[in-house]
Order: structure tokens, then C-alpha cells, then sequence
């Protein structure tokens, strides 16, 4: 099964990189960047590359040992390296794709794409509100994005970046923790499908209106077995340690509403 999971895994993010970098090549090697489709990069804590860093919130990694291991330093990433985008990029002849409120970021670097992501987000509003930068507020920012590209490069050539870029989530699983967190009212399989819907319907909407705004090449990131992490496994008191079944089910039935 975690083979399977693994091979499923390497193949979706090959596709990604493959329709990121599926261009003629040239001697110019500068002219061959330039062309490359640009990664927009929404989610949680796995793809936050920092941003963060840049709101009042005590959600941050910008302390170590986060960083130690490739940038040397704490970048705000949740990880000791690089994240999935990075090594997306990486493979896909693009720069680091650079957090969104990062306030060193160029229109140059925009058509290269940018990072929304925010540590602790979801596509609900409520979860984790005043702390995280939730989907709906990422999708504003591309909005202000193409108008930045817009205002410098023109209508034709925005459009242009944003038909051929790729859009990555990952988002739902702070969702998830959330609801488990605040009520354990969640007892029953109607009340946990619903939720599963909401937070579905919420992503869709943005799926949507970004596809409006002329992007057509997306990829998801499945939740993980969070179940067994160790947030999980504190929730259950009388269990502590063991993977925690309520949010296995959550997981299970947002899989299966996902695909």
C-alpha cells in the first residue's frame, strides 16, 4: 500500500514538472528561463516557504533547527530543508519560488510565479482565523499578482503567463484538525461529510475562479496520514500515542470527496 502511495505520488509530481518545462530548449539559456511556465503555489505548511514571517501571528519556523540543513539558516519553512515546491522547481529549471509577502519580490520574479502559502491555513476562513493566511485570501493575492503583471508586461503577455502556469494546492488538513479541535460533536458520519464538503465546496470555488482568470494546469496534494502524527494523537486523552481514529475517518472521507 505505501508503495503504491509512493509510485502515485513521484508520477503526479513528474507530471508537474513535466508541464512546467515542456518547451523547446535553446542555445540562449537566459531566453529558455524566461519562457518557462510559472509555478503559483497555494496551501498550509507544507509549501510555506515563509510567508508567515510577514504576519502578526506566533505560527512561524523562523527559528532553528528549521533550515539547518540546506539554506543554514531558518527561513520560515516547517522543515530542516527544502519543501515540495522547492525541489518542483528545482527539477523544472525554475528559481525558488519566492513567498508571496516577501517584500524584496520584483515583477521579474512574478513571472516566474510566487508562493501564497501560509503555515496553519485552510479553505475554510474560521480555521486557525487571525494566525494564517486562508485559501481565500491567497487567491486575492493572485488577483493582485496578474494585475502587478499586468500593469508592466500588458494584457496579452499576463494572460499569456497565467494560461501556461501551473497552480499547486495542498489545503484541508488544518481544516480537519480544526473541527476536531474546537467540538467533538463530529461523532457521526453525516456531520463529518459535511464537512468534508465544506471545506471541498470552498476549494472548488477557488479552483474555479482561478480558472476564470485563465489558469488551466492544476495539481492537488492528497491529505496525509496525519492520523498518527503527534497533534493527533494527544487528541484522544485516553489514548495518547495512538493514531487517532476520528481523524482517520476525516481523512478518508475528504480522499475520497477530493478525487
Amino acid at each position: 500500500m505505501e508503495n503504491c502511495r509512493l509510485v502515485s505520488i513521484i508520477s503526479f509530481l513528474h507530471t508537474i514538472i513535466i508541464s512546467i518545462s515542456s518547451i523547446n530548449c535553446t542555445e540562449n539559456y537566459s531566453k529558455f528561463i524566461t519562457n518557462q511556465a510559472a509555478l503559483f503555489v497555494f496551501g498550509d505548511s507544507l509549501f510555506d516557504p515563509g510567508n508567515n514571517n510577514y504576519i502578526n501571528t506566533t505560527n512561524r519556523a523562523n527559528f532553528f533547527p528549521y533550515g539547518q540543513t540546506f539554506f543554514k539558516f531558518p527561513t520560515g519553512r516547517v522543515s530542516d530543508g527544502r519543501l515540495i515546491p522547492d525541489f518542483i522547481a528545482e527539477k523544472a529549471w525554475l528559481p525558488l519560488i519566492p513567498p508571496n509577502l516577501q517584500p524584496s519580490n520584483s515583477n521579474s520574479q512574478f513571472t516566474y510565479g510566487v508562493n501564497f502559502a501560509s503555515a496553519g491555513a485552510g479553505a475554510l476562513v474560521e480555521s486557525f482565523a487571525g494566525q494564517v493566511i486562508d485559501l481565500g485570501t491567497q487567491l486575492k493575492s493572485l488577483r493582485n499578482v496578474k494585475r502587478r503583471l499586468r500593469s508592466v508586461l500588458g494584457e496579452e503577455e499576463a494572460r499569456r503567463i497565467f494560461s501556461r502556469a501551473v497552480y499547486f494546492f495542498n489545503i484541508g488538513g488544518n481544516d480537519l484538525f480544526y473541527a476536531l479541535f474546537q467540538t467533538s460533536s463530529l461523532v457521526n458520519l453525516n456531520a463529518k461529510e459535511k464537512l468534508v464538503e465544506i471545506i471541498i465546496g470552498n476549494t472548488t470555488s477557488v479552483v474555479e475562479e482561478v480558472y476564470k482568470m485563465g489558469g488551466r494546469k492544476f495539481g492537488f496534494l492528497n491529505v496525509g496520514p496525519y492520523d498518527c502524527a503527534p497533534g493527533a494523537s494527544i487528541l484522544d486523552t485516553a489514548n495518547i500515542g495512538a493514531c487517532n481514529k476520528p481523524v482517520t475517518e476525516l481523512i478518508i472521507c475528504f480522499s475520497i470527496q477530493l478525487i
